[in-house]
């Protein structure tokens, strides 16, 4: 038998063969995180506790742009309809801010608990909900920051830093008693 589109059949093997291997499909939400997410330096906002770490959430202003046509001279119209000028209008632009920038903090574990095995206990927690689709390999990866976001979204944190309280509904990190 021959085949008239190798590339074509090559293909369909790879993807076969993928399949098989156990592959995940790409996370495409993934391409679009950023490399670096969290920082190692002592930012915190105003008033916070010593030795916590934070994460910041920037949402950028949403501005909108309104151009109206502003009437400067009217039409001159005859009794029987006939237009002798059309009238003569400017365009007017304004940009008016529909929602203020948003900065929003929140407490994220610190560094001393960001070891390989929590990093591989946060993938197994994230894909037993059905956020995470990749391989747990321990990794801070976009796979598994986007995974983050997707979890935190719905709680109304847009963010691929992990805060201490969603590491606390993951069982991740212990909640401290009230004594």
């Amino acid at each position: 038998m021959t085949l008239r589109f190798p590339l074509l059949a090559a293909l369909a093997g790879l993807t076969l063969a993928a399949c098989e291997d156990g592959m995940m499909t790409p996370d495409l939400a993934a391409l679009n995180e950023p490399d670096v997410v969290r920082t190692t330096s002592a930012i915190a906002p105003p008033g916070a506790k010593p030795g916590t770490c934070w994460g910041r959430s920037v949402t950028p202003a949403v501005i909108e742009t309104v151009t109206e046509q502003i009437l400067v001279q009217p039409a001159e119209v005859l009794a029987d309809g006939t237009v002798i000028s059309p009238g003569v209008y400017r365009s007017e632009t304004q940009q008016r801010i529909v929602r203020e920038r948003r900065e929003t903090w929140f407490e994220t574990p610190c560094d001393d608990v960001w070891t390989e095995e929590f990093t591989a206990t946060l993938q197994r927690a994230l894909k037993v909900r059905g956020h995470y689709t990749g391989a747990i390999t321990g990794e801070m990866d976009k796979r598994t920051r986007a995974a983050i976001r997707r979890y935190q979204e719905p709680q109304g944190l847009n963010s691929s830093i992990l805060s201490l309280a969603a590491a606390r509904q993951l069982g991740l990190v212990a909640v401290a008693r009230e004594e």
